[in-house]
């Protein structure tokens, strides 16, 4: 039964859908992408090849699912979606090196890590992060929408916010990860380890900074503890430089600086 109030509702629903940007559901886009994962890392795969010709059907019929993808993305209009589906898969090579970097540092920076199939397998630092990397790559090809809904996915999963275009370079290690955010203009280097609750963000989230440097730059071979906040597009951290818990910063730090947060505990007993 429609209510007579409704339908000035109605219309106005109605009239928003005459605007969408199509685009498959978030299901079917996650879906592709775990499928591009369980390919490139058995260890997560439903099914083991029985052969080279098999691993090359999947592999072309995974290039055909994002093509369709892509085609029925209203945003992808005349975006020649074959030639970017080819561009994708020809740099799979260098997305699969760039994993596996990312596997290693897990597994060298880890005391807890007993193997690659535990990491590859279990680690939410690696699932949001190969998330990231297919992400960033779709991106880099200015394919709209999938990316975000890629992190986006990752990050309902995992607990850790990645923004697609975001960059960070080889051995990125995310440990434990719940609530680590990385923001858009995010610049990290090599060899970069982060803990559980860490937040690279922007000073200012008015919208006039669209397109600006809003997040921080972090140099090579850092470690960014628990709870730390860095923020700003001018707030560079140098290399070899050790962030400690729950810190707060708005400014650079040079190369092999450690920075720490002090505080003070108060026990008050009571009778």
């Amino acid at each position: 039964m429609a209510y007579q109030n409704n339908t000035l509702l109605f219309q106005k629903i109605f009239d928003r859908q005459k605007h969408l940007q199509l685009v498959p559901s978030n299901s079917k886009v996650s879906a592709w992408a775990k499928k591009l994962v369980g390919f490139l890392f058995p260890e997560q795969a439903l099914k083991l090849f029985t052969s080279l010709a098999d691993m090359q059907l999947q592999f072309d019929a995974l290039a055909s699912e994002l093509t369709e993808i892509l085609n029925a993305t209203t945003a992808c209009n005349n975006c020649n979606n074959e030639g970017k589906t080819k561009q994708f898969f020809d740099n799979l090579p260098t997305l699969y090196a760039l994993l596996n970097t990312d596997i290693d540092a897990l597994l060298d920076g880890d005391p807890a890590a007993i193997s690659e199939f535990e990491v590859i397998r279990t680690y939410p630092g690696f699932y949001a992060v190969s998330f990231y990397r297919i992400a960033h790559a779709l991106l880099k090809l200015d394919i709209p929408l999938l990316p975000r809904i890629l992190t986006e996915y990752a990050h309902t999963v995992t607990g850790i916010d990645i923004h697609p275009a975001a960059q960070i370079g080889e051995y990125l290690h995310i440990d434990h990860g719940t609530g680590v955010v990385i923001g858009e203009t995010v610049q990290i280097g090599h060899h970069v380890k982060i803990y559980q609750g860490v937040t690279l963000g922007a000073l200012s989230v008015e919208k006039q900074m669209a397109g600006l440097k809003r997040h921080p730059t972090v140099g090579n071979y850092v470690v960014i503890y628990s709870g730390a906040t860095i923020l700003g597009g001018q707030t560079i951290i140098g290399n070899h430089c050790v962030i400690g818990g729950n810190v707060w910063l708005t400014h650079s730090v040079a190369d092999y600086a450690k920075v720490y947060h002090e505080s003070g505990t108060k026990i008050i007993e009571t009778k």
